[in-house]
């Protein structure tokens, strides 16, 4: 009795130590006192962002007359330093840290359970090791009927023998866990010491600090021009060939939330996930239930609502999400519907709407003006027209349209080899043709919106949901 219970506290007492260290040494070491996100989604979030060749470019600078220094160049979407090789092995460690609590949280379990039946057993054993001593010292006492009652009670502590077995393994276990966080613990002092005076959550704070007062200069900066689009990110693959899903368009917004539309004929049906994790995941969704059917895919969630147009009429509809009510409903006068002027792939894609930095769109065309495209600025509360552009631009011929900074830009189809052919400055009213090719990677886009917030297209290509990263040319003035 007395060896077997000697191993059952070696074995506990090594758990409890090492438990402890675990919960308490490696969060500090690492600075992460989190569970770490799902490796896809971060996979995806990641790809949001450039690559290092797709930095910062200084393409000119120069003197303004006031002496201020005036520089070109094009500015990506910020960029949150999860290119650091450092972040990137922390994560590693994190991983290789929940397999080691993993492992322990089983033997945790299983040394209680067996624990247990050593402790229920105690009893059993202790009245054969009486009768064993009994029979040793007076033999004679040994009857037929007691050598059966022996035997019984001896089989009933058979099991008690595979229990110590698995004590014998589990301390083999210990001691391979027991490496492996010795060598965690060496590689996370080289990761502090390469850190140097700051820990690494001091570092990643300071890196975040500089990365909003760099969102807030951008924003200061004005808009950009159109100069590339990245090559596709797929985030997910759901639904039919046609469909619409976006993130809210207003900035400023700390609304995280994805919502997706699938199909443009009659859809009713509104699906809300909390975090584009949740979305790339399927999972952590409510469904919005609309009390008038969509037409088309150009609907656009901007400041908590969602815009879109009415199936088999050119009136506007605003639904507030968190009220689950109809805001407003207001037509759109002359626009075109049920396939009177849809982009290239038909799919009552007549009235596409839309939000970037300067404000709220409508781009549709109407008879009176010969189908060409008309860019519309609406007030968002009232969706009244405030002013409205003819681009002479052919709906019909169009891909897909989007708004970036004021710009209308247009694809030249929605197949393969499709590029940015055709943009309308609303600034100035006046257009350009333009050669930016993208690759179409699924052959079919029914939905390509521009996300000022993530300075991102998302589209809905073929079943499949996808992102571009933008470049943008910027010209910055400095006040030194």
């Amino acid at each position: 009795m007395s060896v077997p219970m000697l191993k059952i506290g070696a074995v506990l007492s090594t758990m409890a130590m090492v438990t402890n260290w675990m919960s308490q040494t490696l969060p500090s070491l690492v600075g992460l006192n989190a569970t770490s996100p799902d490796g896809n989604h971060q996979r995806i979030i990641s790809a949001l962002y450039p690559g290092p060749d797709e930095g910062w470019q200084v393409y000119s600078s120069a003197s303004d007359p006031d002496g201020k220094c005036v520089c070109t160049v094009v500015a990506p979407a910020q960029n949150l330093c999860k290119r650091d090789p450092r972040s990137r092995q922390l994560r590693l460690l994190t991983e290789q840290v929940q397999n080691v609590s993993q492992s322990m949280e089983v033997m945790d379990l299983r040394t209680s359970r067996d624990l247990q039946y050593v402790r229920d057993t105690e009893p059993l054993l202790r009245g054969v090791d009486g009768h064993i001593h009994t029979y040793t010292t007076n033999p004679r006492r040994l009857t037929k009927k007691g050598l059966q009652e022996l035997k019984g009670q001896m089989s009933q502590l058979r099991p008690l023998l595979s229990v110590i077995d698995q004590y014998r393994l589990d301390l083999q276990t210990l001691a391979v866990l027991r490496g492996e966080v010795l060598n965690l613990s060496i590689i996370l002092t080289a990761i502090q010491e390469e850190v140097g005076a700051y820990d690494y959550e001091e570092l990643q704070q300071r890196v975040l600090l500089l990365e909003t007062r760099l969102h807030a200069c951008m924003n200061k900066l004005g808009c950009g021009r159109l100069t590339g689009v990245s090559n596709p990110i797929t985030v997910r693959a759901s639904g039919s060939r046609f469909g619409s899903w976006m993130t809210d368009a207003m900035i400023p917004s700390s609304d995280s939330r994805v919502w997706s539309m699938d199909g443009y004929y009659k859809g009713r049906r509104v699906l809300e996930y909390r975090t584009m994790g949740d979305f790339t995941r399927g999972q952590n969704f409510v469904q919005h239930l609309l009390p008038h059917p969509w037409a088309g895919t150009g609907h656009v969630v901007y400041n908590g609502s969602l815009y879109y147009n009415k199936h088999q009429s050119n009136i506007l509809v605003q639904y507030h999400f968190r009220s689950r009510n109809v805001v407003i409903q207001r037509s759109l006068s002359g626009a075109g519907y049920n396939n009177t002027f849809p982009y290239s792939w038909g799919g009552s894609s007549d009235i596409d709407l839309m939000a970037d930095e300067t404000g709220f769109w409508a781009v549709y065309a109407s008879i009176p003006n010969a189908g060409n495209i008309l860019v519309s600025r609406l007030d968002p509360r009232s969706l009244d027209v405030l002013q409205s552009w003819d681009t002479g631009f052919p709906k019909r011929s169009a891909g897909e349209t989007f708004m970036i900074c004021g710009t209308l830009y247009v694809t030249n189809s929605h197949l393969a080899g499709a590029k940015v052919h055709f943009a309308y400055h609303t600034n100035s009213s006046s257009y350009e043709y333009t050669d930016i090719p993208f690759h179409n990677q699924y052959s079919h886009i029914s939905m390509m919106d521009y996300n000022p917030r993530e300075r991102a297209l998302y589209t809905w290509n073929n079943g499949h949901q996808v992102i571009y990263n933008v470049t943008l040319f910027h010209v910055i003035q400095s006040d030194g």
